[in-house]
């Protein structure tokens, strides 16, 4: 290794630091241990601010309370809505911005480790649900731990882009939405004027 790729690694190592320590965070998540439970003060703020900061403040929480709800409402999605592009463009500005403080690759491998880092615990958490709700039909639960990765996955976007003095990561809607899936809930989508939350 010559003097200049130890100095691009050395730039890169705090960044690497950061997604590690989340990624060792993901175990210890109560993935899907809350659905269709009456939303705790914590969870309803997170899910006021998700909708707020993602431009969609005159949408309401809708709680679901069963599987087949929820189910329902994640095959209904539009992928091209205005909540998914919305959510698309909080995406690529997170992007741009981690990348001012970690190269491609080393963002690439990064979100590996946290996909490899969540997955099981999140197929977990969703079977332990799969048996409460006596849930057979294996799309939506796929669904669900989909959901999952790319909310822990926008989560590590926004701890990169936090090395930037001016951005503000506790108001970012990403770290909002992580935050429900803390609370043990999964946050279906936006449909309309409303955010389904399980």
């Amino acid at each position: 290794m010559d003097d200049n790729e130890l100095e691009d690694l050395e730039r890169e190592l705090p960044s690497l630091t950061v997604l590690t320590r989340f990624a060792k965070t993901l175990d210890r998540i109560p993935w899907f241990a809350n659905l269709g439970e009456p939303l705790t003060p914590g969870a309803r703020a997170a899910a006021e601010q998700y909708i707020d900061k993602l431009g969609f403040p005159d949408a309401e929480v809708a709680i679901l309370v069963d599987w087949d709800d929820a189910a329902a409402a994640a095959e209904s999605l539009d992928w091209q809505s205005p909540a998914w592009e919305a959510e698309e463009l909080q995406r690529a500005d997170l992007t741009g911005r981690a990348l001012e403080f970690i190269s491609e690759e080393a963002l690439q491998i990064g979100m590996t480790l946290i996909a490899d880092k969540i997955t099981v615990p999140a197929k977990e958490g969703m079977e332990q649900a799969a048996v409460i709700f006596d849930i057979e039909e294996q799309a939506p639960r796929n669904i669900a731990v989909g959901a999952a990765v790319q909310a822990a996955n926008g989560a590590a976007l926004a701890l990169l882009a936090s090395g930037d003095p001016d951005f503000d990561i506790e108001a970012h809607p990403f770290a909002a939405k992580f935050r429900l899936f803390e609370f043990g809930r999964w946050p279906v989508g936006i449909t309309g004027l409303s955010f389904n939350l399980f």
